[in-house]
């Protein structure tokens, strides 16, 4: 039992070659399947997920089962992660060109108040999900809306129309301003009528 837990079937270097493939792999098909994978995952995206990581398990720790295997298995695959995040980070102030590649650009779903429709086919996206989304950043319509983009990494930005944006403290102040000088001439009008 204890020799099943602590002695790798593979040898660590074989397990360091086929974890960085698989990452590589995995990061290149997510690629291809595009934004809107990264932007909600419904219940089927999330199976495919979930059976995702069991269908790659033999091919990241080939004929090893043991203890010590999985988690040098786990740390090789949290290392290139973090080496790639880093990696991606550098190059992507240097070489914006590279950030594309790697992860897209933005795509309008919505611009002027009109849904892209062919934006949304190509992305596989629902109009009722876009607009669902739409009204969680705050439009009440589509029509409120300047601009809604899907960024590289799946969120999505919206910008408001002007005469739909939110009052920032400049317009509360306008306001009470305004309620002032109004109740400055209701109590002169009070005052005239009262003599």
């Amino acid at each position: 039992m204890w020799h099943d837990m602590f002695v790798t079937g593979i040898s660590y270097g074989e397990k360091t070659i086929r974890t960085v493939l698989v990452y590589a792999a995995i990061v290149i098909l997510l690629r291809l399947a595009g934004k809107r994978e990264l932007a909600q995952l419904n219940t089927l995206d999330l199976s495919v997920v979930l059976l995702l990581s069991n269908v790659v398990q033999n091919a990241v720790i080939g004929n090893d089962n043991s203890l010590v295997g999985g988690v040098y298995g786990a740390t090789v695959l949290i290392a290139v992660n973090a080496l790639f995040v880093r990696l991606q980070a550098y190059l992507s102030d240097r070489a914006p060109r590279f950030e594309r590649v790697l992860e897209g650009s933005p795509s309008v779903l919505i611009r002027d108040g009109k849904l892209q429709i062919k934006t949304l086919r190509r992305l596989a996206l629902r109009p009722a999900d876009v607009i669902a989304s739409s009204r969680k950043q705050g439009a009440e319509h589509v029509r409120d809306v300047r601009e809604m983009v899907i960024a590289p990494g799946g969120g999505m930005l919206i910008e408001l129309k002007e005469s739909e944006e939110g009052a920032d403290r400049q317009d509360v102040e306008n306001i009470r301003a305004d309620l002032a000088r109004i109740q400055e001439r209701l109590d002169m009008l009070l005052l005239q009528r009262g003599s």
